[in-house]
């Protein structure tokens, strides 16, 4: 079928819904408003492009007259570079959605190679996360803050909502390097360190049924450096998923029951995750993967203090402007890998 049929039937299906909704009741109205909710800024694209297509033939039109040519040219090579750019657009909002992405998400961040290095970077990139969020109007909940002795943190964990939300940091999840001279370093040299990122798209209760016979909740007193960490009752709280071996370990309040309820809710995301993951896995099984999203063993970026460099490898990209990524400017490097992966999908699509 080609593209222009393709776009046909979109109106069409628009028209249909909105005829449909006039004398729908209770039980369709909701469906149909969803649908159409759905088609109607695909609907406003298609739109856009057939105007663009006909000022385009029309200026064309126009260029063979002597008298219009000089009118006509500037119109023309307008809708020329129009037409193609939402034709991508168009094509890129027809290929089947990722229904996490307008979710929001689990953000879990752990230092891994470099002891207390490790850990005051984990410190410093969760507060850059931070930033990223309060900066897009996302809310920024901590969910979860194991301190550890020098000020960085041996687990942090949050939940960022807003809309949209797991389709901009998914591209976060891997292994983050650090290149600098810590703190603590005598003879100025740059060691290598290493945290672990990981994003999932939260899950509601309706996706992901949890048996309370397959858990085991375990109680204990919290630990960390001091503070509201800190307590002497056993508010914090461990929950084991037996079928699946998922640990989730929440401390930050001093409610037991509001520690069980964010340990469940990442949980949840977990399971969530791991369920997507294995569909992924098959997915790519039989074609070459693009832009990784998902693996948390990938080192997917450096963060080069004494050069002032941030690289991501996965698409080879270089950013001479680390204090600002630092402070949450997040948005270049993540409009990039969006645009390859977006570039990616269009290929296979048209493979």
């Amino acid at each position: 079928m080609s593209l222009a049929d393709k776009l046909d039937r979109v109106l069409t299906r628009a028209e249909e819904v909105r005829h449909l909704l006039a004398s729908a009741d209770g039980s369709q109205f909701g469906a149909l408003s969803k649908e159409l909710s759905e088609l109607e800024p695909l609907v406003e694209k298609v739109t856009a492009l057939r105007a663009a297509e006909r000022a385009r033939d029309e200026a064309e039109a126009m260029l063979a007259d002597p008298e219009l040519r000089e009118l006509a040219e500037d119109e023309y090579l307008a809708q020329k570079d129009a037409v193609p750019r939402l034709e991508r657009e168009v094509q890129l909002m027809l290929l089947p959605k990722d229904e996490a992405d307008e979710r929001s998400a689990i953000l879990e961040i752990r230092p891994a190679a470099g002891g207390d290095e490790a850990a005051l970077f984990a410190a410093e990139l969760f507060r850059a996360y931070q930033r990223y969020a309060e900066a897009r109007r996302w809310r920024f909940e901590v969910m979860d803050y194991d301190e550890s002795e020098l000020g960085g943190v041996k687990g942090a964990v949050a939940e960022v909502a807003g809309k949209g939300v797991f389709a901009r940091l998914k591209f976060e999840m891997g292994v983050h390097r650090v290149q600098r001279v810590p703190a603590t370093e005598t003879q100025g040299r740059i060691h290598t360190s290493t945290v672990t990122v990981a994003v999932m798209a939260e899950a509601e209760e309706v996706d992901i049924q949890v048996n309370e016979s397959d858990l085991r909740i375990d109680t204990y007193r919290a630990s960390g450096a001091g503070g509201q960490h800190v307590n002497k009752t056993d508010s914090a709280v461990r929950i084991t998923h037996i079928p699946t071996g998922i640990v989730v370990a929440m401390q930050e309040e001093r409610s037991q029951h509001k520690n069980r309820a964010k340990a469940m809710k990442v949980l949840r995301a977990r399971m969530y995750e791991a369920q997507r993951s294995a569909l992924d896995t098959a997915r790519a099984a039989d074609r070459k993967s693009q832009v990784g999203t998902g693996d948390r063993s990938e080192r997917i970026r450096t963060y080069n203090f004494p050069q002032g460099r941030v690289t991501d490898h996965r698409i080879g990209l270089t950013l001479h402007k680390i204090d600002r990524v630092m402070l949450g400017e997040f948005d270049e490097i993540i409009d990039a890998l969006t645009a390859e992966h977006e570039a990616a999908r269009l290929a296979e699509a048209e493979a």
